[in-house]
């Protein structure tokens, strides 16, 4: 070995020797959770290069240091006596152990007059989204996670050229992994039609931009600060239910007219900010109907200092008396998730969860199949829905509230995206949305606690490999 040789293998063994206890360190110090603290700690150690390599790419936390940076304003400190808005409008009491959680946990206000429209799958959200933009007359914000550029996607491409060039203040925001979905990429489709376009967080060589784990997941569309629509829905032929394509998607979206959506368009503003630097003019009030629900944005992600839609969620599911349904297609809750919907179950509430039976992405329904057994030990009803693959995403308690957005019951929706949900308050969509639950469950069939325990002893064993890894699924 010459000299060279020699002093090279002695830098690298230098610098590993160096980094890999850094990275456990810098574990040690900043995970929340014992166990995924040791994991990494673990990895780091004993593969001192690649792990800490790894740890960067998957496990640093950026959430402390990009959490003052993402937020174009600070919002007002979580309290916990009641917003003054929540308390005027008069609505039951029923709803008052609710509304102090989410006043203290969003910091928002809960907004009066949203008329809400249900959307289901891209046949009926489709128009109605392309005739709001094609409508427009001052602001079009969109912001989503995936959008195709197949003949779906082209035509909110075309719509949104057309707004541009009559004037109309129109920005879009891709997700940078999100986009990478499809080729070619809608943001250089967007820029050849001259519409402002970003991408959140791409990643990139130079410089350094390999955050691929945190994801703007949140899915907006916000026209003349008026009509706002969200769920779990990104554009594109996949969700065409109709459609002849083999990886058909269903789903649910909402259409938000009033003044909720002055709060997603300021959730649009912050995740533009962050992106480009551009700081946009607080949007203006949105105008309330006479009738309507009251409703609230709930934004959760790695630059919230607390786990805000997990918080909103348990708190949800202690109030509920009589029946509470999920609808979700990935379903790998924290811990405490799981223990309140046992807790909710054993209190009497009819505590119902629809999942797909064929999910798009197998491991994660591997890792969900390791945890049911126990969830229907303690009296929760587990459904599966046929194909094609359901992604939709509905959280009804009693009937009377409801949550709606993007979030999946997953750690990565929980802890890594950037998410949006949106609060209502009002009985008859909360009806609505539960009788949708109803038929969703009349065509699906009940999972029973015999069939997960005649698994075979290699499924059990890949479904448990498969829930060890789910904090990075």
């Amino acid at each position: 070995m010459d000299a060279a040789t020699a002093w090279l293998v002695a830098a690298v063994s230098l610098l590993a020797a160096v980094v890999g206890p850094f990275a456990a360190g810098h574990a040690l110090l900043t995970k929340r959770e014992p166990q995924v603290a040791t994991a990494w700690i673990a990895v780091c150690l004993i593969f001192p290069a690649g792990g800490a390599l790894l740890y960067y790419l998957f496990g640093i936390n950026r959430v402390y240091t990009r959490a003052r940076k993402l937020v174009a304003e600070e919002r007002l400190p979580p309290s916990l006596a009641p917003h003054p808005t929540s308390s005027s409008h008069g609505i039951g009491p029923e709803y008052a152990e609710q509304i102090r959680i989410s006043d203290a946990v969003t910091g928002r206000p809960l907004e009066p007059g949203n008329r809400i429209q249900v959307l289901s799958n891209g046949e009926e959200a489709y128009p109605v989204m392309l005739e709001a933009i094609e409508g427009a007359r001052e602001t079009v914000m969109l912001s989503t996670y995936i959008f195709e550029t197949n003949t779906s996607g082209r035509q909110f491409i075309d719509a949104l050229s057309a707004a541009h060039r009559r004037g109309v203040d129109v920005r879009v925001l891709i997700d940078g992994v999100g986009e990478y979905y499809t080729w070619p990429r809608p943001s250089t489709l967007l820029r050849r039609a001259g519409v402002p376009v970003a991408r959140f967080l791409p990643p990139r060589l130079i410089p350094p931009q390999l955050s691929i784990n945190l994801r703007n997941h949140r899915k907006i569309l916000v026209v003349d600060g008026q009509r706002a629509f969200t769920g779990g829905m990104n554009l594109g032929d996949s969700h065409l239910l109709q459609s002849q394509r083999s990886h058909r998607v269903a789903d649910v979206h909402f259409l938000f007219d009033g003044p909720l959506a002055q709060q997603m368009e300021a959730v649009f503003a912050e995740d533009w900010a962050f992106t480009t630097g551009d700081e946009r003019t607080p949007p203006k009030r949105a105008t309330p109907h006479d009738s309507g629900a009251l409703c609230r944005t709930i934004t959760d992600g790695p630059n919230e200092d607390l786990d805000r839609l997990v918080m909103t969620l348990i708190g949800a599911l202690s109030a509920a008396r009589e029946e509470i349904w999920l609808v979700t297609p990935y379903f790998l809750p924290m811990r405490p998730l799981i223990t309140s919907l046992e807790a909710a179950a054993l209190r009497g509430v009819e505590v119902k969860i629809l999942l797909p039976e064929r999910n798009n992405l197998p491991f994660v329904h591997w890792a969900t199949r390791h945890i049911l057994g126990e969830l229907l030990h303690w009296g929760v009803h587990l459904y599966y829905q046929p194909p094609p693959f359901a992604h939709t995403k509905l959280f009804v308690v009693d009937r009377r509230y409801a949550q709606v957005g993007s979030a999946n019951m997953d750690p990565r929706s929980l802890r890594l995206n950037f998410e949006l949900n949106a609060e209502i308050y009002n009985r008859p969509i909360a009806e609505q949305l539960a009788l949708d639950c109803e038929l969703i469950r009349a065509r699906s069939r009940q999972l029973s606690s015999a069939e997960l325990g005649e698994r075979h002893p290699a499924e059990r064993l890949r479904d448990a490999l498969c829930w060890l890894a789910s904090p990075y699924l």
